[in-house]
């Protein structure tokens, strides 16, 4: 548990907290900075609201287990109530947060971690956690601005970490979405874990398609966030 004086009780589930950071990464992509109040598994979720607000909603822990901030990666929805309302806010404004939970949590063991978008966000938290070693990353995005932390991924992973933009072309850059990679590769590896993370169709397509080249269903761990 952090230090008293970092929140307040706001109920039962939830505490109030004061934003260290709010920092745009992209157009409409924001990385919120706060004092980290638990210990959490790399992969784990909490619950982040606020104030006089509607409920709280589940996101991905995005930064590493020993690192004194807990950082939340999010985009804007469109028509929603409280991504828009988060992007606004300035350091020091009031966020509510519950303790972590959730067991999407990876190892050291090798493996593959798939994601689209903000889907990378446990990834990145389970990599700033020392647990990049024998992992191979295909991440997904529309555009070339949506691979968040490639400066980081690229020159540790290099090769095994695969970038597939659907809209526009690149470098290295695989042309194409995610699904169409994995499509195209024979040898799989049916021993590995594949952790899946990012909207349901692509969840369920990324599953489905998986199975299909032989991966037994129980290497398929799966995230989906809304």
């Amino acid at each position: 548990m952090g230090k008293s004086a970092d929140y307040t009780k706001y109920d039962d589930e939830l505490y109030q907290v004061a934003l260290l950071k709010n920092d745009e990464i992209a157009p409409g992509v924001y990385v919120l900075s706060l004092p980290r109040l638990h210990d959490f598994k790399a992969g784990q979720v909490v619950k982040i609201g606020l104030p006089e607000g509607e409920p709280p909603r589940m996101y991905s822990i995005c930064s590493g287990e020993k690192e004194d901030e807990l950082k939340i990666l999010f985009n804007v929805k469109g028509g929603g109530w409280l991504t828009p309302r988060l992007a606004k806010l300035q350091p020091g404004d009031s966020i509510l947060i519950s303790e972590p939970m959730g067991d999407f949590t990876g190892d050291d063991e090798p493996a593959w971690w798939v994601a689209s978008g903000t889907g990378i966000a446990p990834f990145y938290s389970m990599f700033k956690s020392g647990l990049g070693t024998n992992k191979t990353v295909v991440h997904g995005g529309r555009y070339l601005q949506n691979f968040y932390f490639e400066d980081e991924f690229l020159p540790e992973l290099k090769d095994q970490y695969i970038r597939c933009c659907s809209q526009e072309k690149g470098g290295d850059v695989y042309h194409g979405r995610l699904t169409h990679f994995l499509e195209d590769q024979n040898n799989l590896p049916k021993d590995q874990k594949f952790y899946l993370c990012g909207s349901p169709e692509m969840v369920v397509e990324t599953r489905d398609l998986l199975i299909r080249k032989g991966i037994p269903y129980g290497n398929i761990v799966a995230e989906i966030y809304f």
